[in-house]
């Protein structure tokens, strides 16, 4: 007779919800509860947030009318390290992708304790700022009320939802995403009639003449737009929320890469059909701009309220990504394993959302966030090249089970290729940032001395 083999931790049929532990009865896990069409919503809402409403003004002050080209650059761009997180998500389904995966390939638990909380640090810092513009938006309705109130308070409902549930946080993030994609849908039907008007290859004009539309003008613009394109990587740590996560996260990443991109280029041929693109770049409101001209009439007030719901996503999704960071992180032992405690009832990390909230609280008060939201952006440029040359190891390892999605390693090589081109692009001032924060997170893991736990057994789920 023969002896059944054990099954590994990615062989493991997913059948039950509960999580053994070595003190007996089973713990309470993460519940599965997002389909693909709710796992999509979320990509495309974290891409898209608020940011684009500015950034097609600054890229037009750059590419001139060739803003669509910066975007399919950008895209193709950001697609290569896209590909390389949906095959790490089919080959791992793991909360805390990132960390495990780095931790898997290198075996390195200062190098995973340093991916992990540079990911959560662009949470925070992303949720702190989101949270401050959201008390200036809304303090113009609400006069009376004083702005940490408002700050507090809106830190307090996404708080709220995030512990009530996966499927009560997913179904706000849809309908802040409907909201936020209508805006963006108004400003292309309102400049649709304009298409065709203008030289979609016409660049800034120079002294000597208009700018060469050549390799060096399209980086400059697929700079700017590749971080219109940063979202796609907290996709990967709700991944134990979805169901049959190997074939669904896949799937997810590259339809939500699809929907943006489509929506980006619509709505910067919009834009420049309509404004030129010299105006475009100088308007504090370029999209707004584009609706007051093409259609007077429309009251520019609507866009403060999508503006509003622009920023409940963007900080509630940013919310829910870190909250289950800080989870996965804790289950591998690299953050105190109270934070891997789940809520028997609302089957959310609730320590863990508390006490994210306390550092989002504090974050919310101090004074230069914007600056602080950039040097988390160099630092997830340095993440992406890690992950990319994560999957090359586990690809290239004998005996390392293969994904439901799976890419050949030019993809994660031209993932590290991109990323290293941007990080050369990015300013000093973000850079030694970025390194007080690495010396941060350095002085934290000594404090803490984290063990890692790189082969624990995850939550299995529902079938």
């Amino acid at each position: 007779m023969k002896l059944a083999r054990r099954l590994t931790a990615d062989e493991r049929p997913a059948e039950t919800n509960m999580e053994e532990t070595r003190e007996g009865p089973p713990a309470p896990s993460l519940l599965p509860t997002l389909g693909l069409a709710s796992l999509v919503l979320y990509g495309i809402g974290d891409m898209l947030g608020s940011g684009v409403y500015a950034l097609t003004g600054k890229v037009a002050g750059t590419m001139g009318n060739a803003v669509w080209l910066a975007f399919v650059v950008s895209m193709v761009a950001a697609l290569l390290t896209a590909l390389s997180y949906a095959s790490l998500g089919s080959r791992y389904p793991r909360a805390a992708g990132a960390a495990y995966v780095t931790q898997r390939a290198f075996n390195r638990r200062f190098l995973s304790y340093v991916v992990g909380l540079a990911v959560m640090a662009s949470g925070l810092t992303s949720m702190a700022t989101q949270s401050r513009a959201f008390s200036e938006y809304a303090s113009a309705l609400a006069q009376a009320v004083p702005i940490p109130l408002l700050i507090l308070g809106f830190i307090g409902v996404l708080t709220l939802v995030n512990f009530w549930g996966i499927k009560e946080s997913s179904w706000l993030n849809l309908l802040c995403t409907a909201v936020e994609v209508s805006g963006l849908i108004i400003v292309v039907v309102v400049g649709l009639r304009y298409w065709g008007g203008v030289d979609y290859l016409e660049t800034p004009a120079m002294p000597e003449g208009p700018a060469p539309l050549g390799i060096p003008l399209v980086l400059q613009g697929a700079v700017l737009t590749f971080y219109s394109f940063i979202g796609f990587e907290d996709m990967i740590n709700v991944v134990e929320e979805v169901k049959d996560p190997r074939r669904t996260f896949p799937r997810a990443v590259v339809l939500a890469m699809a929907c943006v991109t489509v929506l980006y280029i619509a709505v910067s041929l919009s834009a420049v059909s309509v404004v030129p693109h010299a105006e475009l770049a100088a308007s504090k409101e370029p999209l707004v701009e584009v609706v007051r001209r093409a259609a007077p009439r429309f009251p520019s007030v609507i866009f403060s309220g999508i503006a509003l719901f622009a920023i409940t996503n963007t900080a509630l999704l940013n919310y829910i990504m870190g909250s289950r960071l800080a989870y996965g992180m804790a289950r591998q032992g690299l953050l105190p394993r109270f934070l891997g405690v789940v809520h028997p009832t609302r089957r959310t990390p609730h320590l863990a959302i508390l006490t994210l909230m306390a550092f989002v609280c504090v974050l919310a008060f101090m004074g230069d966030i914007k600056s602080l939201a950039k040097a988390t952006s160099v630092l997830l440029m340095s993440v992406f090249i890690v992950i990319n040359a994560a999957l090359i190891v586990l690809k290239r390892r004998p005996g390392e089970p293969p994904g439901h999605f799976e890419v050949p390693v030019a993809v994660p090589v031209g993932g590290i290729v991109v990323c290293g081109a941007l990080l050369a692009h990015a300013g000093s001032r973000e850079v030694l940032m970025a390194l007080s924060l690495i010396g941060g997170i350095v002085l934290l893991y000594l404090m803490l001395r984290p063990t890692a736990v790189p082969d624990e057994e995850p939550p299995e789920p529902d079938a």
